[in-house]
């Protein structure tokens, strides 16, 4: 990532730490991550947007990206023989991809958008340059993430969602 699009991702994570703020749902992040770690974070997070319908998270893939949401809304679902099962709509400023990321383990669920969504994402490659970088920053994000994980496993419908 060049200097330009770092500068660039800083600027524009703006719209992210909002949408973390005026979320107050279940799926919100916890206000232990600053204004000033997220604007850390984003020059190692990637911005893009998703289209409506577009899939963002395969059942049973191995990839262990983890997502923020920014706008827009998505739906999770299980697929088995015979059936889709919705088992929840996640919205902005909230995380996605949690369950891969730190178990290393196949996808759980489907992710679809919804509606057109604005996203960031950042790998584990990433993650672990920020761990050896700015370590407060790493922790604050890891928490945050372990207590989504635990309101989502408190939940028995949307335990299956932890994606």
């Amino acid at each position: 990532m060049n200097a330009n699009s770092q500068f660039s991702n800083k600027q524009s994570i703006k719209g992210l730490i909002e949408a973390f703020v005026h979320n107050h749902g279940e799926d919100a992040l916890s206000r232990s991550v600053t204004p000033d770690q997220w604007q850390a974070l984003a020059s190692y997070m990637q911005p893009f947007t998703l289209a409506q319908s577009q899939i963002l998270i395969t059942q049973g893939s191995q990839d262990r990206t983890l997502y923020f949401v920014e706008t827009g809304s998505l739906t999770v679902h299980f697929e088995d023989a015979g059936d889709r099962i919705r088992l929840a709509i996640v919205g902005a400023g909230s995380v996605l991809g949690e369950g891969g990321f730190f178990s290393h383990m196949p996808r759980n669920a489907t992710v679809q958008a919804a509606t057109e969504c604005r996203m960031w994402s950042i790998t584990p490659l990433r993650f672990a340059e920020l761990s050896h970088r700015l370590p407060g920053a790493a922790l604050a994000l890891t928490m945050a993430l372990g207590a989504i994980v635990c309101k989502r496993m408190q939940d028995r419908r949307r335990r299956v969602a932890v994606t």
